[in-house]
């Protein structure tokens, strides 16, 4: 059995799936279950392998839709500058070499009126990724390199610049594996055995390749333009469905209808032909049956795995810091964090030993910063930066968060994880999940726009509450029995379950 998981790109800003994704990998090898993942945009830029190492996936684990008809092999990159002048015939070319910057090298062949320009993989490194070949002043070839020349791109000049008519995809041996000839949107792929007029054609002669058995299992991370394909080509596969997000919009929906997130439309109105859907957590587990029954005649099948998990419970070596809070997040604007510190500032006033940590980057930092010396409020509430909480969290007393959406909330499994009571809003789906009213913290009523002052208030009288109560040690004791269901081996056999059938 292998798992084929699909999803469309990655970056070094990796989203939520990805990381997910990434994390998924890492459970499949504990279980020793094959797994590989599957990524279909034409990524260009930088060697798909940094970016998918740098997530935590192994090269093996990687299938790139457009290298996996070569026999190279997913790797870093590795090809030198000696190697680019051997096979441009450097020496015997009697060009020039000028530097240009720290990750630029020009080689000049003046009397042919060429130059060749290399993009290097670090500065002052002999590493190439890319290389430019430029005639009479026009780009004529653009050439990308792992450990071997991957690709080449080939151009000619229209209308006073460089385009794009051809892509080259070659072996290790240098021999072409196949060609993309590409007329502005138009593109067609000449294979070994057949010509492909269409990247959806591309996709179902990469899933007809897979020769898939009923023995082994596609899923669906991403489904944008490669859906039906995907449907479609699955053979005795079975076909799972991961839902990441919110999976309908509720200002939109009424008792009749319902308005399906747009990334799951596809998937939802097909649910008859996939085996199972996967949600994070119960709660949107529930609530999905729930929307199938109400608006549609067939409900399928939802299991909830977590896309997170704990290796073990963290316990302090000493006391916790006495009325300390902890919240991490990026800083962006939907996390509020300017309400957590408008609510601290308040809360302040009662428990003068109150402080609050704020853990994690973004675009609001400056904004924060501001807002923090505004209320004179530098010597309690600290902006801490981004760094790895793992240790970091058991040294507080609780947890808190503005955030008005979570879809799972991997920084409140790891407050759990930790013993941490949590106070936050009463929200879908990370809060419901990990906040039990009453039990290991508070959920504060969330009823869209409130005023600053209201729901400033309302945060900092939570905050009073849990530090004036004498409830810190139990809720202590519960948040370590939900943090429990969540530890690895709970995890993994959750999967390995599903994938049994």
């Amino acid at each position: 059995m292998t798992v084929y998981n699909f999803n469309l790109g990655i970056g070094w800003a990796s989203s939520g799936v990805e990381y997910a994704q990434a994390y998924r990998a890492r459970l499949l090898r504990n279980i020793k279950q094959s797994a590989k993942f599957v990524f279909t945009d034409l990524i260009l830029n930088e060697n798909i392998e940094h970016m998918t190492k740098n997530i935590g996936f192994t090269d093996n684990e990687i299938i790139w839709l457009y290298q996996y008809f070569t026999d190279v092999k997913i790797s870093p990159t590795t090809y030198t500058l000696k190697q680019l002048e051997k096979s441009i015939n450097f020496k015997k070319r009697k060009g020039t070499i000028e530097h240009e910057g720290a990750k630029i090298v020009r080689y000049h062949f003046e009397k042919e009126n060429k130059f060749v320009t290399a993009f290097l993989k670090e500065p002052s490194s002999n590493i190439v990724e890319r290389v430019e070949h430029v005639s009479h002043d026009f780009l004529i070839r653009k050439d990308y390199f792992t450990y071997t020349k991957l690709l080449s791109e080939y151009y000619t000049p229209r209308d006073n610049r460089a385009y794009l008519y051809q892509r080259r995809f070659f072996n290790e041996d240098g021999s072409i594996a196949y060609e993309q000839i590409v007329d502005g949107t138009n593109e067609f792929y000449r294979m070994k055995d057949r010509i492909l007029y269409s990247k959806i054609e591309l996709i179902n002669y990469f899933l007809e390749k897979l020769a898939l058995t009923s023995k082994d299992v596609l899923l669906l991370d991403r489904a944008t333009s490669m859906g039906q394909s995907v449907f479609r080509n699955r053979g005795a596969a079975r076909l799972g469905v991961v839902v990441h997000a919110e999976h309908f919009s509720e200002n939109a929906s009424d008792d009749k209808n319902i308005l399906w997130n747009n990334y799951y439309e596809y998937q939802f109105d097909y649910a008859r032909y996939v085996d199972f859907f996967i949600t994070a957590t119960d709660v949107q587990n529930k609530l999905m049956k729930e929307h199938f029954k109400k608006y549609c005649t067939y409900v399928p099948d939802v299991v909830t795995i977590p896309v997170g998990s704990l290796d073990k419970l963290r316990y302090p070596e000493k006391k916790r810091k006495p009325r300390t809070l902890i919240t991490a997040s990026r800083l962006a604007s939907e996390k509020h964090i300017d309400w957590l510190i408008l609510a601290v500032v308040k809360a302040h006033k009662s428990i003068p030993q109150l402080v609050l940590d704020i853990y994690g980057s973004g675009g609001e930092h400056d904004k924060l910063l501001a807002l923090i010396n505004y209320n004179k409020a530098g010597s309690y509430i600290h902006l801490k930066g981004h760094m790895d909480l793992t240790e970091v969290y058991k040294n507080y007393e609780a947890y808190i968060t503005a955030s008005t959406s979570e879809g799972f909330g991997l920084t409140l499994l790891e407050a759990v994880g930790s013993g941490l009571p949590l106070i936050g809003l009463n929200v879908r789906y990370g809060n419901q999940t990990f906040i039990e009213n009453g039990q290991n913290g508070f959920l504060i009523q969330y009823r869209g726009n409130p005023s600053l002052a209201e729901i400033t208030d309302e945060i900092s009288a939570k905050i009073l509450k849990l530090f004036k109560s004498d409830n810190l040690h139990s809720f202590s004791k519960s948040s370590y029995l939900i943090g429990k269901k969540y530890l690895e081996h709970e995890v993994e056999q959750k999967w390995e379950r599903l994938l049994e059938g």
